[in-house]
C-alpha cells in the first residue's frame, strides 16, 4: 500500500448525515491551523470549520477535532489524550507525516478515531473525515522506514516559503523551543542520526551553521511559540 492509502479498521455504525460536519482544527501554530483551514475551505458543503485552536483545547461541541501533529508530541502523550478525554469533539483524528506503525498504534490506543497522512489530497482528507464521522476508524497505511519523507500535499507550516520541508520545519520548531537532539528524537520517534540528518539539511536551506544561528533564524521566521488563541469561525 502507498502512503496515501487509507483503510477502515471498523465498519460504519452510524447513518451518514446530510448536514456538513463541524470541525475544530488544533495545533500550536496559527500558520498551521490556517493553512489546514485553507486546504479544506472548498468543501463547505461537506464540512464547516467552526473553530481554530492555537495552544488551546476544543471549546465547543464539534463532530470532529483534527489534530495536526506539527511540533507536537507523537504517541501516548498529553495533547491527543487531553482532546479525547475532554469530550468536546465527538471524533478525534490525528493528521501527521509520521506513519510509523508504533506511533499510529499508540495514538489508536488513546482512543482516536482516525490517523491520517499528510500525503492525502484535500479531497481524500475530507472523504476520510466523513467516513470517521460515519463510524469507521480510518487509518493511513503505515510507513516502516523512518527515513521515508512523506510528501505533504497541502496545508502550511513555518518556513515553507523559505523552502523547508515539513519534517525539517518541525525539527527546527523544536530546536527553536530549546529541545536537545535527544529530546527531539524522543518527541518525533526518529533516531538521533535521522534527526541530525534533517538538521543538517535544514541548516543548508537556511544558510546557517550553528544552533544559535538556527534559533535566531527560527524566531525571525515564525517558529517561536505564539500566545494561545481561539478563532471562532462560525456562530
Amino acid at each position: 500500500m502507498s502512503t496515501d492509502d487509507v483503510v477502515a479498521l471498523a465498519s460504519a455504525d452510524e447513518a451518514v448525515s446530510t448536514e456538513p460536519l463541524t470541525v475544530a482544527l488544533v495545533n500550536d501554530y496559527e500558520v498551521v491551523v490556517r493553512g489546514l483551514g485553507s486546504m479544506l475551505a472548498g468543501y463547505a458543503d461537506r464540512l464547516l470549520i467552526v473553530e481554530r485552536d492555537v495552544r488551546l483545547p476544543v471549546a465547543q461541541p464539534v463532530d470532529v477535532a483534527l489534530f495536526d501533529t506539527f511540533s507536537q508530541t507523537h504517541g501516548p502523550r498529553s495533547e491527543v489524550r487531553d482532546i479525547v478525554a475532554e469530550g468536546a469533539a465527538r471524533r478525534v483524528v490525528v493528521y501527521s507525516w509520521n506513519l510509523q506503525p508504533e506511533v499510529i498504534r499508540s495514538a489508536l490506543d488513546l482512543g482516536v478515531d482516525g490517523y491520517l497522512s499528510k500525503a492525502l489530497s484535500s479531497a481524500q482528507l475530507v472523504d476520510a473525515l466523513v467516513r470517521v464521522c460515519a463510524g469507521e476508524r480510518v487509518v493511513s497505511a503505515p510507513v516502516v522506514d523512518e527515513r521515508t519523507e512523506v510528501e505533504v500535499s497541502g496545508g502550511d507550516w513555518p518556513g515553507r516559503a523559505e523552502g523547508l520541508t515539513c519534517r525539517e520545519s518541525e525539527i527546527l520548531a523544536l530546536i527553536t523551543r530549546g529541545l536537545s537532539n535527544a529530546d527531539i528524537a524522543d518527541r518525533t520517534h526518529l533516531s538521533i542520526n535521522t534527526v541530525k540528518s534533517y538538521i543538517r539539511s535544514a541548516y543548508r536551506r537556511m544558510g546557517v551553521t550553528t544552533r544559535s544561528q538556527a534559533v535566531g533564524w527560527g524566531v525571525r521566521h515564525g517558529f517561536a511559540l505564539e500566545p494561545p488563541r481561539r478563532d471562532r469561525v462560525v456562530g
